[in-house]
């Protein structure tokens, strides 16, 4: 019983990182139509960012301040010198533009940090709570991310349902047309959903990195589990990317724990599939598709 719930506390910890990463994904969804496939290596390299002036002496805090402005930054240059001269095109273009993101960043990175593995510090402790004589698997970092995922999820609930600027962002992602015409300059309401979810991303990459070992390929498992996640609660739902991580999170703990840990990414791959043919839109979907 002990260790079926320490399996529980790891994977809610691990499922939390998940949602971090499909939380952005699901941002950039909401605010432009667009998956942003970069997004996870505009990640790592803002937290190479981070780690390299932590080891300038930087204090940590302010160096992950750092990054997370440096990830907004890079969105609003990326919407602005990228996407869009391709975003008037078919929808398939500005997808492949931003596979050519992730190649860049994973190139640049390896060629200004290294690909050696580097250990990026931790400003929480990583030693396991302790309730009684019972030594629990869950850690105050984990509490941490745990804490950092749930107050982005309802800053970016609040951003989208009680505010203009979410209103607008919202009405230029469905109708730029219509938008522009009742006034809401869209240009820079793509341009700022970029950059917030280059924010946001850089938020779940600094949360999987925090007293693990990195390195320019660091964040590719977590772009397909985290993606995985945000289909299976459902592109445009905040609580879903939260509640489809740490459903991702159970199963792939569990599976490694229970059976052989090569059948995590098969597990996951059914999950995928299993999403698509009886509900495509997610489990918490709000957007209902027209028949005629």
């Amino acid at each position: 019983m002990r260790d079926f719930l320490n399996f529980t506390l790891t994977g809610i910890a691990v499922g939390f990182v998940y949602a971090a990463f499909a939380l952005c994904l699901v941002l950039i969804f909401r605010a432009t139509r667009i998956i942003n496939f970069g997004q996870g290596a505009q990640a790592m390299f803002t937290t190479f960012i981070a780690l390299d002036l932590i080891q300038r002496g930087w204090n940590y805090w302010v160096a992950f301040a750092a990054a997370l402005v440096a990830g907004f930054i890079i969105g609003a240059v990326i919407e602005r010198t990228i996407v869009r001269p391709v975003e008037q095109g078919p929808e398939i273009n500005a997808v492949i533009v931003t596979l050519g993101v992730f190649v860049f960043f994973v190139a640049l990175a390896s060629i200004l940090f290294g690909n050696t593995l580097q250990s990026f510090p931790s400003a929480v402790s990583r030693s396991g709570l302790t309730v009684g004589d019972t030594q629990l698997a869950l850690r105050p970092l984990d509490l941490f991310n745990i804490f950092a995922v749930l107050l982005a999820m309802t800053g970016l609930l609040l951003l989208f349902r009680f505010t203009s600027l979410g209103l607008q962002m919202r009405a230029s992602a469905f109708g730029q047309e219509v938008a522009r015409l009742l006034g809401v300059r869209v240009g820079s309401m793509l341009t700022l959903g970029w950059a917030l979810a280059g924010l946001f991303g850089s938020l779940a990459g600094l949360l999987v990195a925090g007293g693990e070992l990195v390195f320019p390929g660091y964040m590719d498992f977590l772009v397909v589990f985290g993606f995985v996640a945000a289909v299976l609660g459902g592109l445009d739902s905040f609580p879903g990317a939260v509640v489809g991580g740490l459903i991702i999170g159970l199963t792939t703990t569990y599976m490694s724990a229970y059976r052989q840990p090569e059948l995590v990414t098969l597990a996951v791959l059914v999950i995928l599939l299993a999403t698509l043919l009886l509900k495509p839109g997610g489990l918490f979907s709000s957007s209902v598709a027209r028949k005629v």
